[in-house]
């Protein structure tokens, strides 16, 4: 593997702690955003999902692929697919963020995009990650400022919940091995929490009391529309807490010391490294 490696929504969560390590390996990135921004030293590109003509350009002089799927889209086959076909045209290697849980049903859109990868003929690893712990910065952030609650779906279900800093350490091993190649991953912390527990933590982080409250779906939608984000994506993100309640997220793997050498971090090592943003 002598190319570049195209690291899709490189200013996000995953992406820039990627673009990060893959530069701290030696590896050369292109960094792919909608504004087309160097990230973090790496050559910058223009890149959008549903305009094919920025497809070439990103992919040129490039032999191995971070494919995601930015935040707020749920089109989840209609803005990938395409990007596959890109890659495969090329002899791209494809590693995919996909989602927890996605084999369970290969009904399921992200599924879907993973069984075109799977039959493509490149070289491929598939990344499952469970839910994100930086989501209480993302998404919980405002309601734990303003009202002290984390409100969401999750019933009494727990979370094996993932540091967005070892899902790019896992996806920079993918990208820089053979080793991994032609097999999936279930990316988790080291342990489930509910959101009760994952409270506790960030209260005794913050110096204040900070506290779950199990909602329905409709007032989740309410409150993530109230709060900007779009009708459609905050539809989907109360439907996939229907895992969460069902107990199905609760699952701790080795996927990431597989993959990294080291044992991925805790929501309490999470909160005491973001403690400042967390303040903020």
């Amino acid at each position: 593997m002598t190319g570049k490696v195209l690291v899709l929504g490189a200013t996000g969560t995953v992406g820039r702690p990627l673009v990060a390590a893959l530069l701290a390996k030696g590896v050369a990135v292109k960094a792919a955003s909608r504004s087309g921004k160097a990230v973090a030293g790496a050559e910058g590109v223009v890149f959008d999902y549903a305009n094919p003509a920025t497809f070439g350009p990103a992919f040129e002089g490039v032999d191995r692929l971070y494919l995601l799927l930015a935040s707020g889209n749920t089109a989840t086959t209609e803005l990938l697919l395409p990007v596959v076909e890109a890659a495969v045209a090329r002899k791209v290697k494809i590693v995919f963020q996909s989602v927890f849980g996605v084999d369970a049903d290969d009904s399921i859109p992200y599924r879907q995009v993973e069984i075109a990868i799977e039959k493509s003929g490149v070289p491929y690893v598939l990344l499952r990650p469970n839910w994100f712990t930086d989501n209480f910065i993302t998404y919980w952030k405002p309601g734990i400022d303003h009202a002290g609650v984390i409100a969401v779906p999750a019933g009494e279900g727990k979370s094996s919940f993932i540091d967005a800093r070892d899902i790019a350490a896992s996806a920079a091993a993918a990208l820089t091995s053979t080793d991994f190649d032609g097999k999936a991953f279930n990316l988790t912390g080291p342990a489930a929490l509910g959101y009760g527990e994952a409270a506790a933590i960030l209260s005794a982080v913050l110096g204040k009391p900070v506290a779950y409250q199990a909602v329905d779906d409709a007032t989740f939608i309410g409150i993530l529309t109230g709060a900007g984000v779009a009708q459609d994506y905050a539809t989907f993100l109360a439907s996939i807490f229907y895992p969460v309640r069902e107990g199905w997220t609760a699952l701790v793997t080795d996927d990431v010391a597989t993959l990294t050498g080291v044992a991925p971090r805790s929501v309490a090592q999470w909160a005491d490294d973001n403690a400042a943003a967390l303040r903020a």
